[in-house]
């Protein structure tokens, strides 16, 4: 987590900066690509600032409101930054763009534009260098797209994907604005406007796509849920067992229901142990899994009353 606050810090200072200069040599030389830049790096500050707030409160302890904590309010702020990213940064930027089509405007000399944006890919690929840093350290052998697919903890790609994106749409910016200049053709400007929205709105859909899946409730890796019914079918107390249902709370919290059936022999004590043996593997196997609960039916069975 702490190499996650690393990267969004230095995407928001980056992105702050950088906004302002955009803005600047948008004014001056009335370029939408550079507008939809500008409005690209205002927008991925205020998103940092966001996912912060989402860290943040998702460490709040449980009360009697929330037993299970906030941990989920880190995959909420998750899905508001896709929003904002879709509405704000790609939806804007795409109706600059089609504004700049309609009514082009001549680029004055775009010096300027070049200069920012150079400075800018420097500032942002510093940025993306320890996103990315970051983020291969959490990945391990898997596959870039296995990892963000698998991954839950929204934080370590969301920003890697902002700072993809700003790379991706600085390349952009500089291409319209050169071949808008060279050929004496403001098109190719709002063009370029147009097609950082697009690449933004891609950004924010699969963003929200993976927010989506964590809010609701997603299951753990398929490693440790096999982790779990073997630690479960190796015990000798143990008759037959449903498979566990599990469920993150949090990127390092983990809910693990248990449907066991113990063996008929066995009375309360024994399968209290038993119950004890189980819980004390799956949490040293697994640190993440905090809450265990365990429905014993032959437990149920041994405290029923004769009739």
């Amino acid at each position: 987590m702490a190499s996650t606050k690393t990267a969004i810090f230095a995407a928001i200072i980056g992105n702050m900066a950088i906004a302002v200069t955009k803005f600047f040599a948008a004014s001056i030389s009335g370029s939408a690509a550079m507008l939809a830049e500008g409005i690209h790096s205002a927008v991925d500050s205020g998103n940092g600032v966001l996912l912060l707030l989402g860290i943040s409160r998702s460490q709040k302890p449980a009360d009697a409101n929330h037993p299970f904590g906030y941990g989920k309010e880190l995959y909420f702020w998750t899905l508001i930054v896709a929003i904002i990213i879709f509405a704000l940064g790609g939806g804007v930027s795409i109706y600059e763009g089609i504004l700049h089509l309609i009514e082009p405007k001549e680029l004055s000399n775009p010096t300027l534009n070049y200069i920012v944006l150079t400075i800018a890919m420097v500032i942002e690929g510093i940025a993306w260098y320890i996103a990315l840093k970051g983020f291969l350290a959490l990945k391990g052998q898997r596959s870039i797209w296995r990892a963000i697919r698998t991954s839950k903890d929204p934080t370590t790609f969301a920003v890697l994907f902002e700072d993809t994106a700003a790379l991706a749409g600085l390349l952009v910016a500089m291409a319209g604005i050169w071949i808008g200049h060279t050929f004496d053709n403001p098109y190719f400007d709002g063009g370029a406007s147009v097609v950082i929205g697009l690449i933004l709105s891609v950004i924010a859909v699969v963003l929200a796509y993976e927010s989506k899946g964590l809010l609701i409730g997603e299951s753990v890796q398929p490693r440790v849920l096999s982790s779990i019914e073997a630690i479960v079918a190796n015990e000798d107390a143990v008759e037959t067992a449903q498979r566990p249902l599990t469920m993150h709370l949090a990127p390092q919290e983990i809910l693990v229901n248990l449907n066991i059936r113990f063996r008929r022999d066995l009375n309360a004590e024994a399968i209290e142990q038993a119950v004890d043996r189980i819980e004390s593997a799956i949490r040293t196997a697994h640190p993440d899994v905090k809450r265990i609960f365990i429905e014993a039916d032959a437990l149920r069975r041994t405290e029923r009353p004769a009739d």
